[in-house]
């Protein structure tokens, strides 16, 4: 049974996560800390396979832990449960070594389908950090966009730089929907509902998707496919 260190200063949380998770079948919660303190103190007496983990707490916060946990325990994955999506957090989360990040609002099925994702070897992100991650690219993009002075000649050499053709990679016209989609932030279960098709279809997409970019990491994935036209 997978192994789940819960870590966060709201009690009534650390109970109902431990339920849900336990009423699954599949999960046991090994400990759950109101710190990164304390958190790396249940580390040291039994090691989880998951770690659910929030930003803002009293003493060590989730971006000080995270680090450290990575560091020591890289076999660990790490999954961010916080109502905060600012830059800030999100990149010294994803940075630090979190393999996912979703909002206390996503809901129990969001959050166990992260949990399953992530012990897949998937990364994981919120819709709305996805769409805090698109913002920051954009911003990123048109920092280091050439002026209109230097339009031009120059212009067309930046947009072939910074656009990714997947019929390169061989897509097929269903793959390249998949991509999209991908791209948008979207789990394998909404593209599933979306498509109108089995998650495992999806899957089974997605992998070959990945073979073919030649990256197996979602976020790097997802971060890919913002520079695609579609």
């Amino acid at each position: 049974m997978t192994k789940i260190l819960l870590v966060d200063d709201e009690p009534l949380l650390l109970e109902s996560l431990e339920i849900i998770l336990s009423l699954s079948g599949d999960y046991t919660v090994t400990g759950k800390a109101g710190n990164g303190v304390e958190a790396l103190e249940l580390l040291t007496k039994e090691v989880p396979d998951l770690m659910l983990v929030d930003l803002n707490m009293p003493g060590m916060g989730g971006i000080e832990l995270i680090p450290k946990v990575h560091t020591e325990y890289p076999d660990i994955k790490i999954i961010v449960l916080t109502t905060f999506y600012d830059e800030n957090s999100i990149s010294h989360a994803i940075a630090g070594g979190a393999c996912g990040y979703i909002l206390k609002d996503s809901g129990k099925d969001a959050i166990l389908s992260a949990i399953s994702q992530a012990l897949n070897g998937q990364s994981v992100l919120d819709l709305k950090v996805m769409q805090k991650l698109n913002s920051m690219l954009a911003i990123g993009t048109t920092e280091k966009a050439p002026s209109e002075a230097n339009k031009g000649a120059s212009n067309g050499a930046f947009e072939k730089e910074k656009t990714v053709d997947l019929s390169d990679y061989g897509m097929t016209d269903r793959e390249k929907e998949i991509c999209r989609l991908i791209s948008e932030g979207c789990t394998n279960s909404q593209i599933a509902s979306i498509l109108y098709i089995s998650e495992g279809t999806v899957k089974n997409y997605v992998s070959t998707i990945y073979d073919k970019l030649g990256e197996h990491d979602r976020t790097k994935v997802v971060l890919m496919l913002q520079k695609c036209k579609f």
